[in-house]
């Protein structure tokens, strides 16, 4: 009924070598992200989707997981394969004490 499954990542598997997209709006990346992430608003990937890597991990990310899968089931469809939904989003990331840091490299926060 919903379509198949995207992969998934527990947040706390993801390695520091794989890329973390982040897909939130800029003021959820603004109040807080993770230090290593890129920053790509959900609604700008079909005109930016060569910023996203194919030769190496992708875990892509939002608040609490929705929009990721989404992304994550789009790139899917249009030939990425090393690719997952960071389970549960930056509130797990969060959650489990991985760091967050603000738009000036200050703790921070999500929102």
């Amino acid at each position: 009924m919903f379509g198949p499954q995207v992969p998934t990542v527990p947040v706390t598997e993801i390695a520091d070598e794989t890329y973390l997209l982040d897909v939130r709006e800029d003021d959820e990346w603004a109040a807080g992200h993770a230090p290593t992430a890129h920053h790509l608003p959900m609604m700008q990937l079909p005109a930016r989707l060569a910023e996203v890597p194919t030769d190496r991990e992708v875990a892509v990310v939002c608040r609490s997981g929705g929009r990721s899968a989404q992304v994550v089931a789009y790139l899917i469809n249009n030939g990425w394969e090393q690719v997952r939904n960071a389970d549960g989003g930056m509130r797990q990331w969060a959650a489990v004490g991985r760091p967050v840091v603000d738009a000036n490299g200050q703790p921070g926060q999500v929102i």
